[in-house]
């Protein structure tokens, strides 16, 4: 009970996430691959959005999550769980670990099959940008000692309008949309480019360490 209500403390975050139950396992398919893609993760099922602890059947809860893990993710996302028990009521959490060797996909509505991440307590649909940054990382490219002046303009047009979004770089940056796509994903790779989920979708900065 107790490491339950410190879990609860922390509220929703980048690696926890609280269900009150599990109506639709596409969607729950999709939190499950984000945290595989991303730093692994917690669901706390049987806990609102507030925290308040409601209780759940856990093996109703459970058998959701199998099948949601193993029909609706591709390829099948491995999961731990434990029950939790707060007077008389019941949470079942849900622990996935990142996946650094493969990719997870979820399957939408529509029979397609896409890859989740979190950013922030968000899961999130990847753009075409970080799963670039995913694939890049496959096959890094190392840093250059020195960038050349198209790249440090490109830079400086990030650092003069961050938060920036990919379109409004497309109309300001004075580069081709491919060159763009290029060297966002490399920056990243280096660490000198970060991301964050704002109202305009995924927002880019340069990154505070660079």
């Amino acid at each position: 009970m107790d490491i339950l209500i410190e879990y609860i403390a922390q509220g929703e975050h980048l690696m926890q996430d609280f269900k009150f139950r599990i109506d639709d396992q596409k969607k729950i398919a999709r939190t499950l691959c984000a945290f595989a893609n991303t730093e692994g993760g917690r669901l706390l099922i049987g806990v609102k959005d507030n925290g308040k602890i409601a209780g759940v059947d856990p093996q109703e809860e459970f058998f959701m999550i199998e099948g949601a893990a193993g029909l609706f993710c591709k390829p099948e996302v491995q999961f731990k769980s434990v029950v939790h028990q707060v007077d008389h009521k019941l949470v079942l959490e849900v622990v996935v670990e990142k996946d650094a060797e493969i990719i997870h996909s979820a399957q939408d509505d529509d029979g397609k099959w896409r890859a989740y991440m979190r950013i922030g307590d968000q899961t999130i649909l990847v753009n075409k940008i970080i799963e670039r940054v995913w694939k890049q990382k496959r096959s890094p490219l190392s840093k250059p000692e020195k960038f050349d002046e198209e790249e440090l303009n490109f830079l400086k047009v990030i650092n003069e309008q961050q938060p920036v979004s990919i379109s409004k770089l497309y109309r300001t940056a004075n580069l081709s949309l491919k060159r763009i796509d290029q060297l966002l994903v490399l920056f990243i790779c280096w660490g000198l480019v970060s991301f964050e989920l704002g109202n305009d979708g995924v927002l880019y900065s340069l990154s505070v360490d660079k």
